[in-house]
């Protein structure tokens, strides 16, 4: 049986780009490799709609979460984070292990957070440094306004504005620089069709400013050396090579596409999921969903861990579990990575199947029609 992964990472890898990375194995201070380090840098600068550079680290996206506290901050600072999530609730974590006081605003998982909520906790708390934010909350299904919000902290604040785009950028609209966000980071195993093992850090010149007065500790994980490097064309620290050709591969695969297409792409599949869950009388648990994953409620009747085990085993399917409090009790649907039309249907009706294996009373096929309907109108 053919296995499908819907997951919000990693995700599907197109066949071009694993062929790039078996044919790439240049040594890290080669002319061959700057070359590529470049192009993959301008690349990622078109991808995130930002004039400035975008480094390259190699971890995790929580690596990049890090270095975006160790090296625009400093010791005894105050910082505002907004934690609608288990990502949003990570910004606190992280900056509390440094000594950093994190102000959080609280808000109910499923929900998304206003300008009119944050503006308050700003002028409470006019000594902030930071606010960081989440774009795609991955945990919840939420979509976060941060042209919104970044525009409340500029009105209000001189704080910076640092966001997780790890499971939006190439997947959903952003704009650096036309929102206002200082720093962005992002992962490649999520909107750019890469294995794990990258890690990607865009920087406005305020934020470089306050990087040079933090005094938080770091070594692997210090922005400046790598920015440094670029401009040398290489990198700090050993780079994962095969991974960068991959990247370079798959970022020609979408701007070929478009990246306006892509994320128009990456709508319809949310769409098509949404009508398929309401056709067959399922609820999404996010208020504001986003179109980067979408997170389906299981039915209180079922066992949330026997849907997954259902659909993984009997159908070759595989969606990611609830998270922490919600394990169980939802299901993740990715619609980023190399997924297309067909890969959507086919799990729909995996779905369907799975959960009339589980009990579940509907009518079997009408989710899969419901999804043929909106591709249908998408292409009319």
């Amino acid at each position: 049986m053919k296995s499908r992964l819907l997951t919000p990472g990693p995700t599907q890898v197109p066949e071009n780009v694993f062929t790039a990375m078996v044919n790439a194995l240049w040594h890290p201070r080669s002319a061959e490799f700057s070359a590529l380090l470049r192009a993959v840098s301008s690349q990622l600068a078109a991808l995130f709609k930002t004039n400035h550079e975008v480094l390259t680290l190699t971890c995790s996206g929580t690596g990049a979460m890090e270095a975006a506290v160790v090296n625009f901050l400093r010791r005894g600072d105050k910082v505002i984070t907004v934690d609608g999530g288990k990502f949003g609730e990570r910004w606190a974590e992280l900056a509390g292990i440094y000594g950093v006081e994190a102000v959080t605003l609280q808000v109910p998982w499923g929900e998304t957070a206003s300008p009119e909520q944050l503006t308050p906790l700003l002028r409470q708390h006019p000594d902030a440094t930071a606010v960081f934010l989440t774009h795609s909350e991955t945990s919840t299904g939420v979509v976060f306004d941060i042209a919104a919000l970044a525009g409340a902290v500029h009105q209000t604040s001189e704080a910076l504005v640092i966001v997780d785009g790890i499971s939006s950028i190439g997947v959903l609209p952003f704009y650096t620089d036309d929102w206002g966000v200082d720093v962005c980071v992002s992962g490649s195993q999520k909107g750019t069709m890469t294995p794990p093992g990258l890690a990607f850090v865009a920087t406005s010149e305020r934020a470089w400013k306050k990087a040079r007065t933090s005094d938080l500790p770091r070594f692997y994980l210090d922005l400046g050396k790598a920015r440094d490097g670029l401009a040398a064309g290489y990198t700090a620290w050993t780079p994962a090579v095969t991974l960068i050709a991959g990247l370079h591969e798959a970022l020609n695969t979408i701007f070929a596409e478009g990246l306006e297409n892509r994320w128009a792409k990456s709508a319809t599949l949310a769409r098509a999921i949404r009508a398929a869950a309401a056709a067959i009388g399922l609820q999404l648990y996010a208020k504001s969903p986003g179109d980067a994953v979408t997170a389906v409620s299981v039915p209180s009747t079922i066992d949330g861990r026997t849907l997954l085990e259902r659909l993984r085993i009997g159908y070759g399917v595989r969606v990611a579990d609830g998270q922490d409090r919600l394990k169980g009790k939802i299901f993740r649907v990715a619609h980023m990575g190399d997924i297309d039309q067909l890969d959507t249907v086919g799990f729909v009706s995996a779905m369907e199947l799975a959960l009339h294996d589980c009990g579940w009373q509907f009518e079997l096929g009408a989710a899969v029609s419901a999804v043929q309907r909106v591709y249908a109108e998408a292409t009319d």
